[in-house]
């Protein structure tokens, strides 16, 4: 039985949120708290494995209360958000500083109790539930610095690359980024593509907070972007993205075809695209994230003679992905997460 504290400062809401977990038999919701100073004083008497925490309320915020639960209680939080880009900005600050995953609320408050968003919320806070309690809490700030290589030029050409890099993440997939994606050196010979499980304005927000810590350029790709050496192009929220060559430089291509496996974006559409590209190497790589996205596409890349990488068990926040591609057999290096960039470049180079 998974026991549940729901936090959150509107009654409506949370009797929403304790409506649809009740509903399942394997949650039990101990306790529901109006903001976080009242959450805090609760978890010690209710002891609860999992939180799901608004991210803007009154007295004591969300970010405040995670920051003190994930010190002082080791326990995973779920934040709950509106699909704003304030919104998002915050959700990512909270999942920086060690929040599991996100629900993001419905436009229309009253779709909350939808079935499709009643099965996705059911489902987070299970894998949530079961995550990697030694993987919770901020990053470590200090390790993220970007490696620095004797070939480095002070300039960068960014029309010729070699290699294009595709990686999938999910569940605990912002922060795992957020510790690769700023060691790779501006002049990494290669471009690198991301699918991040995220919904619309998430990933536009998540782009533009790697952009800001990384010293290669990461934005969220678009119709047409052409790839370049040194950049990164994040999926956006609800469009798969592939990579497409014509006639010799490669881009970005976004489509609303159904979601594979309820996905959209998908890793493997994204790394099967990069599979069929003539002209680069390819290397994937799978991260934290709950389900098997991502399995396909590895196989398809190392089919096409490309390189690729997995996360291990003990540094992901979620085992799902990466166990999932390890069980193709098509993995070529099982590392954690502080050696991915180290892999890249070693493979990748300058």
């Amino acid at each position: 039985m998974i026991k549940i504290l729901i936090v959150d400062d509107s009654p409506f809401i949370r009797k929403i949120l304790m409506d649809i977990l009740k509903a399942d038999d394997e949650i039990l919701v101990v306790g529901e708290a109006r903001n976080g100073k009242e959450a805090l004083e609760k978890i010690p008497l209710l002891k609860p494995d999992l939180i799901t925490l608004d991210v803007e309320m009154p007295v004591m915020d969300g970010i405040t209360t995670l920051e003190n639960i994930v010190k002082n209680h080791n326990i995973p939080v779920i934040m709950v958000s509106n699909l704003t880009q304030e919104y998002a900005t915050l959700t990512l600050k909270a999942l920086e500083k060690g929040a599991i995953d996100f629900i993001p609320k419905p436009k229309n408050i009253f779709n909350f109790s939808g079935e499709k968003i009643k099965l996705e919320m059911i489902n987070k806070i299970k894998i949530a539930a079961k995550s990697n309690k030694n993987n919770i809490g901020p990053i470590n700030k200090s390790i993220i610095k970007p490696i620095t290589l004797d070939s480095a030029i002070s300039k960068v050409n960014e029309e010729n690359f070699e290699y294009i890099v595709a990686i999938g993440t999910s569940t605990g997939g912002p922060r795992a980024l957020q510790e690769v994606l700023p060691l790779l050196p501006e002049n990494i010979n290669g471009s690198i593509v991301v699918v991040q499980h995220m919904p619309a304005k998430f990933t536009k927000s998540l782009a533009d907070r790697l952009n800001t810590i990384c010293k290669i350029k990461v934005k969220e790709g678009e119709e047409g972007d052409r790839l370049r050496k040194g950049h990164c192009y994040i999926a956006p929220g609800d469009f798969h993205m592939e990579v497409v060559r014509r006639k010799s430089d490669y881009f970005i291509q976004l489509n609303k075809e159904p979601a594979i496996k309820g996905l959209r974006p998908s890793v493997d559409v994204l790394m099967e695209s990069v599979a069929k590209l003539d002209g680069l190497n390819k290397m994937g790589v799978i991260m934290t994230g709950m389900g098997s996205d991502g399995s396909n596409g590895i196989v398809q890349i190392k089919k096409a003679k490309g390189f690729t990488i997995a996360q291990d068990q003990d540094s992901s926040v979620v085992f799902g992905m990466p166990k999932s591609a390890i069980g193709t057999k098509h993995i070529d290096k099982i590392v954690p997460l502080y050696s991915i960039a180290h892999e890249i470049i070693g493979k990748v180079g300058v």
